[in-house]
């Protein structure tokens, strides 16, 4: 990690790995805490392999869903990483999403009390990650790792 381009998070979620992994890549439970409550999200497209789309909307009001991620998968290493960039779309074209431009990790390790999970957000230059951590990396990734969390270790129905 760069301390000067990058933000990150981790936390242990008390949830095995293949759960935390099936929330990931399930688009339906992906739906479920993608975006921090009480927006709603729906996903458009989940291709999971590398050059994958990865296309997300999202209701703030309850009403009509607008753009929210439309970003291409980099790297899916099963139960271990998941790796995208926002810098280029669903269709390979380059990007100037707003806010900015990232290339986010997830890893997937194995906790003794379940899943260890972690977060690497990386930006272009100083400015973007300054930018990012202004307007919310911590509120807003924090976010939907709890709401990840209470999905995965919610008891079984």
């Amino acid at each position: 990690m760069n301390p000067d381009l990058d933000l990150a998070l981790e936390r242990v979620i008390r949830a095995p790995r293949a759960t935390v992994w099936a929330a990931w890549t399930d688009p339906a439970a992906l739906a479920r805490w993608w975006v921090p409550a009480p927006a709603r999200c729906r996903v458009d497209r989940l291709d999971l392999r590398p050059g994958g789309g990865f296309v997300t909307r999202l209701s703030d009001d309850g009403g009509a869903f607008v753009p929210h991620m439309d970003a291409c998968f980099l790297a899916v290493d099963d139960l271990e990483r998941i790796a995208f960039t926002n810098a280029i779309d669903s269709d390979w074209r380059p990007a100037a999403p707003d806010p900015i431009a990232m290339t986010a990790t997830i890893t997937f390790g194995e906790h003794p009390q379940g899943t260890d999970y972690r977060v690497l957000v990386r930006h272009g230059d100083p400015q973007a990650r300054e930018l990012h951590a202004k307007i919310g990396f911590a509120d807003g990734w924090g976010s939907v790792t709890g709401q990840l969390a209470a999905f995965c270790e919610r008891p079984a129905s």
